[in-house]
């Protein structure tokens, strides 16, 4: 219920502006208090997380799959502060998010008032665009601005600084009404000019091994469907980032899988890297070429030309030299599809089915390399169990969630995705341990309809337990696979590979984790016996309700990422 001191105030109106741009929900913890009062009045609802780095990890996963921008607040000085490291994911994986964060009053500033801090400074490095709103007259252009910010271009955060004794200030009739809704992303939908589009559908038409790589981007602009229509239409292979996987089917023919670092042996990299490093074409959409996803920069052939689709074009040719078609990979891609049609495409048909050969070999021979992990009896459980067990849910439409380290990387080295747009969604911007179940969340409140798992290993877990009591309250029911190893995993192999040893802090005490979600009210279940996992997942992913699945797991499996390559061939 909304105060009567809120009405009329310069809250009040940025809770309509809110309303104007499609809000449904913010992630807060009651601060700025007159505009949560004020947003609630309106039937925005108040997901109130327990902490401020979660909260903005749950605007994160919201925004990822609503298609909306996430809206998170936060109270002034250390609670801003803690909005950073969530915010800079936001930043790197292009994911659009608002802050809006109260400041102290606007004659405290600079003379030490409570928790008074340089909030401009310390947003500019994690956002695209951070101001102050000092006057009653400029909410609308404020407001706007900030959603433009997130929402155009290269998608991305922004926050808004919102003095507290202006929020409680009458408000004042503005300058010139604003009536657009920001609130969905992209909101532009540029594409490259005709010429270029026919350069590049000439050098698709001739090449003799192209293959496109595509990223998170994909998913970003919706664009999943029309990557689709140009791996078939142009008989192109297609391997996809960390980020981009589900952007297309992996039961495609000519799907080739996450290639990136999994490449070590074992993986299906070890074996489709070959269809890589044949490439003489190599078409990028929607990708950084970050370090996980190019494997150090290593991996595309220095004789291959590149083309490089992206919205930002700054991300084109940073670390490849390539051809330029700077605009949305929806808007390009179907443009792309145009020029291709008038294309000689006969190179590619006649080629096609040698690819798709290879690629099903690619797939055999990964599927046997696997299959002793996943039937595996052994206990503690061999992670690929668990993973063949997740795999028959898949053709469902559920969401997999998974946190960073070890857990991302079996997520998307072992589960295959089903269809066109599956969501796998993984902090992969700045891969922030613990981010797993506060992603979960958000996906959650975004599609309320669709099951959310979320994989989470026991290191990452310890940051985010205190957000099962948010899933509770907050009627966001997610299942939950804890992997129990008692390790930080990928901390104990680093150090090993690197050192010849590891450091103390890899190693933790045993920890009840089935108890602490029983104490928060979430019911749970402790798995040791493989047997036991079926029935577990069929219960968390069809019950409808929260679950908790602890899984006491090998500390010594690890999934077969590059760097462990040489260790794994002495095995």
């Amino acid at each position: 219920m909304q105060s009567a001191l809120t009405k009329g105030t310069v809250a009040d109106r940025i809770a309509d502006a809110l309303k104007r741009h499609g809000v449904e929900m913010i992630f807060a913890q009651s601060l700025p208090s007159a505009i949560i009062l004020a947003a609630e009045a309106r039937g925005i609802r108040q997901i109130a997380y327990r902490q401020e780095n979660m909260g903005g990890a749950m605007s994160d996963g919201y925004a990822r799959l609503s298609g909306k921008v996430g809206v998170v607040a936060a109270q002034n000085g250390p609670a801003a502060a803690l909005l950073v490291a969530p915010l800079a994911e936001c930043l790197k994986a292009s994911i659009p998010v608002v802050a809006l964060v109260q400041d102290v009053e606007r004659d405290q500033t600079d003379r030490n008032a409570f928790q008074d801090f340089d909030q401009i400074a310390l947003f500019q490095a994690c956002t695209k665009w951070v101001r102050r709103l000092t006057v009653a007259e400029r909410v609308d252009d404020y407001i706007d601005a900030a959603f433009t910010a997130a929402t155009s271009g290269r998608s991305g955060p922004a926050a808004l600084l919102l003095p507290a004794d202006l929020l409680r200030s009458p408000a004042v009739e503005q300058g010139r009404s604003r009536a657009s809704c920001l609130g969905r992303w992209p909101l532009d939908h540029s594409r490259p000019s005709d010429n270029d589009l026919r350069r590049v559908a000439e050098q698709i038409a001739r090449a003799l091994s192209p293959v496109i790589v595509a990223g998170g981007g994909v998913h970003c602009s919706g664009a999943a469907e029309e990557l689709a229509r140009l791996q078939e239409e142009a008989s192109l292979p297609v391997f996809t980032t960390n980020m981009g996987k589900g952007a297309v089917s992996e039961r495609h023919p000519l799907s080739a899988g996450v290639l990136g670092s999994l490449v070590g042996p074992g993986s299906l990299g070890f074996y489709s890297l070959q269809l890589m490093e044949d490439a003489d074409l190599v078409v990028l959409v929607g990708t950084r070429t970050n370090q996980n996803g190019t494997d150090s920069w290593r991996q595309i052939p220095k004789a291959a030309s590149i083309v490089h689709i992206d919205i930002d074009p700054t991300e084109v040719g940073r670390n490849y030299e390539a051809t330029r078609l700077v605009g949305d990979a929806a808007e390009t891609l179907a443009a792309l599809r145009q020029a291709l049609s008038k294309s000689d495409l006969t190179q590619r048909k006649v080629s096609r089915a040698v690819v798709e050969a290879k690629i099903a070999t690619f797939w055999e021979q990964f599927e046997l390399a696997c299959e002793p992990q996943r039937t595996s009896p052994q206990s503690p459980i061999r992670p690929q169990r668990i993973m063949a067990g997740l795999q028959r849910f898949l053709e469902r439409d559920i969401t997999i969630v998974a946190d960073a380290s070890y857990s991302s990387m079996w997520i998307l080295g072992q589960l295959r995705a089903p269809r066109v747009g599956a969501r796998f969604i993984t902090p992969r911007g700045l891969a922030g341990l613990g981010w797993g179940l506060p992603l979960a969340l958000g996906a959650k409140a975004a599609r309320p309809d669709r099951p959310v798992v979320a994989v989470v290993g026991d290191g990452g877990f310890a940051h985010s337990w205190a957000e099962l009591e948010t899933m509770v309250r907050m009627n966001l029911p997610v299942t939950i696979i804890v992997l129990n190893n008692g390790i930080l995993g990928f901390q104990r192999d680093a150090e090993t590979v690197k050192f010849g040893s590891y450091t103390s802090a890899c190693h933790f005490s045993a920890v009840d984790h089935a108890g602490i979600a029983k104490a928060c009210g979430c019911p749970s279940i402790r798995v040791a016996d493989p047997a036991e996992l079926a029935p577990a997942l069929k219960r968390g992913i069809e019950g409808g309700g929260p679950l908790l699945i602890e899984v006491m797991t090998d500390p010594d499996a690890h999934p077969p990422l590059s760097l462990f390559a040489e260790m794994d061939k002495a095995a």
